[in-house]
């Protein structure tokens, strides 16, 4: 809850560099590449968010590629577990025995599966709050945007929305489970509405940030979960 009120888009905290473990070793390094990265670049703040954006998914994208593989192996074996499941219906635990022998044998584990998003969101989050925390860009212009204020005609939510819905379909494009899935298929495109409908009341810096994070993901996800001898014909498999 501290953390949530720190980063408040409308009454944010400022960052203390001397301050405690949060500040010191997550924001404040993240504030400082973004502050150096836009004297890089002119003073551009809007330059420096999609640099530091690309830098901190490129740390990341490891644990993404990892998450990736034992999702992708956890789809391979699951026609085998809903045997087991069937077979043994009436014995559970034996039926947890055998699928717990087919994850041995093909190294494969729904716990480890989760891990890595539990990495990435501490970092992810510190980016957030440098980008809200930090005065420099709130006071900032970025083309017809002033960083600290909502976007006047609405161009970036719409950005946000049309990014995320692509995001959403790479996704379900080429990972079986989620195409399979009615809720997932429903998250697909409620999701884009639900991220256009927040980003209105969003500062344009986050916004920005939004955008330049999902057409990342979206490129990373194309190359990651697509299988090309294995792709549907047609739309986004070409």
């Amino acid at each position: 809850m501290a953390g949530c009120s720190a980063a408040n888009p409308n009454h944010p905290l400022p960052i203390d560099p001397h301050g405690g473990i949060w500040d010191r070793f997550f924001v404040f390094p993240l504030s400082w590449l973004l502050q150096r990265s836009a004297e890089f670049f002119g003073g551009s703040y809007g330059i420096a968010i999609l640099i530091v954006t690309v830098l901190v998914r490129l740390v990341i994208l490891p644990l993404t590629i990892k998450q990736t593989k034992n999702q992708k192996r956890m789809q391979e074996i699951q026609p085998e577990i809903v045997k087991i499941r069937e077979k043994y219906k009436n014995d559970p635990q034996k039926a947890q025995q055998e699928i717990m022998k087919v994850y041995q044998m093909h190294n494969a584990n729904p716990i480890t599966g989760c891990l890595p998003v539990f990495i990435q969101m501490p970092v992810l989050l510190a980016f957030y709050h440098s980008i809200i925390r930090t005065a420099q860009i709130r006071s900032h212009d970025f083309l017809w945007l002033q960083l600290g204020a909502k976007d006047p005609y609405y161009i970036l939510p719409i950005l946000a929305g049309l990014t995320t819905f692509l995001q959403q379909l790479i996704m379900m494009r080429y990972s079986p489970t989620m195409s399979e899935n009615p809720q997932m298929k429903m998250m697909t495109y409620i999701m884009p509405v639900m991220i256009f409908v927040i980003a209105i009341s969003l500062p344009s810096a986050l916004s920005l940030y939004w955008v330049y994070g999902n057409i990342f993901t979206t490129i990373q996800n194309y190359f990651l979960y697509r299988d090309k001898g294995n792709a549907p014909k047609g739309g986004l498999a070409k």
